[in-house]
């Protein structure tokens, strides 16, 4: 499939194998997991993969019909990725307001820990590149309620679809969304990857590496 066309999620994945944002192989992992394969939006670091990444976004947020009002990048990475995301927005027709924070509150100037558009009343859609503890995700539930906005979703880049930890039979982000009764869009889960796998000669020797992976880790 072309690289230009297609499911977003395909789209996605073929992106962020050419960004190297995707490698397989063997990687530990924060938990000690010793995954087949590694996600790294920060690899996404040109205005074009940006862009392209913006638009898959975009597009699983269509097909997903979530209501808002206002893009939220948490710091680090959600910064940039709200940003582009209004950007593609804008390009569409769209003009979004946008806020992010910063890790450490200013003394000087206009001070606090927000920046850009005020929360105050707004449906806020948290934009991040994935869930993995979700202390991330709970800080800006945080920061959004305490600026008086109105939590309307949670939209990650891929979804790694296992157990948090092994007693516990729900993902990272399954875990948020029942926490607080909000919506978790992922571009694409570990599901796609194992299929986008099989489709592509080069990564079909990592796809029994990914599926015994799951059988392991994996939410039911």
């Amino acid at each position: 499939m072309d690289e230009d066309t297609g499911d977003y999620r395909t789209r996605f994945l073929q992106l962020a194998l050419r960004a190297e944002a995707l490698r397989f192989g063997e990687f530990t992992l924060k938990s000690g997991r010793l995954s087949p394969y590694f996600f790294n939006a920060g690899r996404f670091d040109s205005g074009a993969s940006l862009a392209a990444l913006a638009a898959c976004y975009a597009d699983a947020l269509e097909a997903a019909g979530i209501a808002f009002d206002l893009l939220f990048g948490p710091a680090y990475k959600g910064i940039p990725l709200a940003t582009a995301l209004a950007c593609e927005y804008a390009r569409r027709g769209r003009d979004l307001p946008l806020a992010f924070n910063r890790k450490e509150a200013k003394a000087h100037g206009e001070g606090g820990s927000l920046v850009g558009a005020p929360l105050a009343g707004k449906r806020v859609l948290i934009v991040d590149d994935v869930i993995t503890a979700g202390t991330a995700i709970r800080e800006a539930l945080a920061i959004i309620g305490e600026a008086g906005g109105v939590p309307a979703g949670i939209v990650i880049a891929l979804d790694r679809q296992e157990r948090v930890r092994e007693e516990v039979h729900e993902s990272a982000a399954q875990a948020v969304a029942a926490g607080h009764g909000i919506a978790v869009v992922a571009v694409a889960g570990l599901g796609d990857l194992l299929e986008f796998a099989g489709e592509r000669v080069e990564l079909v020797r990592h796809r029994d590496a990914l599926l015994a992976y799951r059988a392991r880790y994996g939410i039911a």
